[in-house]
């Protein structure tokens, strides 16, 4: 791709996946041709991200202004730090959730997979506007076309309880835009003028502590997709989707818009400087610290295994919001990081979720000892994605929960260290048992079952996630590279 513009293949990483979209709906009838679009859509991206990086690292600056609403407020787009690990994590997964998709879908005999597709790459187009947006107005819009191109896929199956869900997941995002965060972006404009992301924070010399205390409360509680408590119920309803869609909320897309989102904010629009001086910066720190905690309390009273780790993934979210509310280069570094350690973590978790539901029928964490003997592939990459999601070493995980600590010992917050290291040993309270069990003779004494994985598409797209897992353990340098340049 580095025969194309770089501003070209910027755009184009949005574009393709909307152009897809007509190529899904033509080619409905035709699985096999409508899925070798959605492959080959999600292969042009990657292939346009890797060249993005490319120019990234060489140094090449890449902006693009597609038209201006009034001075001072346009959609455009540029390249920076934060938005390229963001993009590099959505192009990688995009793929690797289409293959997983393919043989989940076809063995569980979903219905509608056009329609699936079809707001998948929606949805994925929207993660790149979010990703690449260079001001507030632009991320706002693309944040909300992400709302609407994915309640369909929560509620894809159709049932009383997906509706039930998808009104809730609706209902709180929309919510915590219109009544939190819109407000907190016409606050900004109001008071510094502009809404592009700036080096160092937008505010003038002078500005209000109390107003910018205010606005950061409205923004912490306007961007829903963080799933700060009490504005996280969404996330455990909308676990009524197919898992292959849970995978894009908790993983590739949603979430991560969401503490995107803030780490921008935080970075750009207030300043770690102004960041440190607000009233409100302590207060918001110590509840997504809270959220941590209980999160983690829920989770393990949560039998259902995709419910428990919806709650696991509110709570890994609030880390990265503490990252941002820790104001220290260290804090925004490990917030960064984690958004990818945990993408990957958490949709090899996910991806296992669905392969046992698909194979064996089984959806409760009790149901689950000795089911490692039918399915080792499926509960060791589970056990992978667990370490990474605790923390512990070889996995990537350790990485960004080292720098987190490390951000809250600069801070002096040792409340927040003391959190962080409760949440370890909490992730390992509800999740380790999970696959050591899987290994557990069965319970009723039975022989061993003979071994029955998932759809060979589905195992490996779960199989590469787990090493990747592994993998980002022993080559952190790029990620850190990246995540160390945002405030530098």
């Amino acid at each position: 791709m580095n025969f194309l513009a770089p501003e070209l293949m910027l755009q184009l990483t949005m574009l393709v996946p909307v152009l897809a979209i007509a190529g899904i709906l033509l080619t409905g009838r035709s699985e096999n041709v409508r899925e070798a679009v959605s492959i080959i859509a999600s292969l042009i991206v990657l292939a346009l991200v890797i060249g993005l990086y490319q120019n990234f690292t060489a140094g090449v600056p890449v902006a693009v202004s597609w038209f201006e609403i009034m001075p001072g407020l346009s959609l455009s787009f540029r390249l920076e730090a934060m938005g390229m690990i963001f993009a590099l994590v959505a192009g990688v997964l995009w793929l690797v959730t289409i293959f997983y998709a393919i043989g989940y879908m076809r063995s569980h005999h979903e219905q509608n997979q056009t329609r699936f597709y079809a707001c998948f790459a929606l949805a994925i187009g929207s993660v790149f506007g979010v990703a690449f947006a260079s001001n507030l107005f632009t991320l706002f819009i693309f944040y909300e076309v992400l709302t609407l191109s994915t309640y369909p896929l929560v509620t894809h199956a159709g049932t009383p309880e997906a509706k039930k869900g998808g009104r809730t997941y609706l209902g709180i995002l929309l919510g915590t835009s219109i009544a939190f965060f819109l407000f907190a972006i016409l606050g900004t404009y109001f008071v510094a003028g502009t809404l592009e992301f700036t080096e160092g924070g937008v505010f003038p010399a002078g500005t209000s502590t109390a107003i910018g205390g205010a606005l950061l409360v409205l923004f912490v509680f306007g961007v829903g997709k963080a799933a700060i408590m009490p504005f996280h119920r969404w996330l455990p309803a909308a676990m009524v989707a197919p898992t292959p869609v849970s995978a894009l909320l908790h993983a590739v897309a949603v979430v991560k818009a969401g503490v995107f989102t803030l780490l921008k904010v935080g970075t750009f629009i207030f300043g770690l400087d102004f960041l440190n001086t607000l009233p409100t910066t302590d207060a918001l720190l110590y509840l997504a610290g809270a959220s941590v905690v209980i999160a983690s309390l829920i989770a393990m009273r949560q039998d259902n295994l995709k419910k428990r780790l919806a709650y696991s993934t509110v709570s890994q979210l609030s880390y990265i919001t503490a990252g941002m509310l820790l104001a220290t280069e260290a804090g925004i570094t490990g917030g960064a990081m984690h958004i990818a350690m945990h993408a990957f973590g958490k949709i090899t978790l996910f991806f296992c979720a669905g392969a046992i539901l698909v194979t064996l029928h089984k959806t409760n964490v009790s149901q689950l000892r000795g089911v490692g003997w039918q399915m080792p592939f499926t509960m060791i990459a589970f056990l992978i994605g667990t370490l990474s999601i605790i923390g512990l070493p070889p996995t990537g995980g350790a990485w960004s929960k080292w720098f987190l600590l490390s951000g809250a010992l600069e801070a002096d917050q040792v409340v927040i260290m003391g959190v962080l290291m409760l949440s370890s040993l909490l992730n390992i309270a509800y999740l380790l048992p999970i696959p050591v069990l899987a290994f557990f003779p069965p319970a009723d004494g039975a022989a061993r079952p003979a071994i029955k994985e998932a759809p060979l598409p589905s195992l490996l797209a779960l199989s590469f996630t787990a090493l990747m897992c592994l993998v980002l353990f022993v080559f952190p340098q790029p990620l850190y590279e990246l995540a160390a340049s945002i405030t530098n």
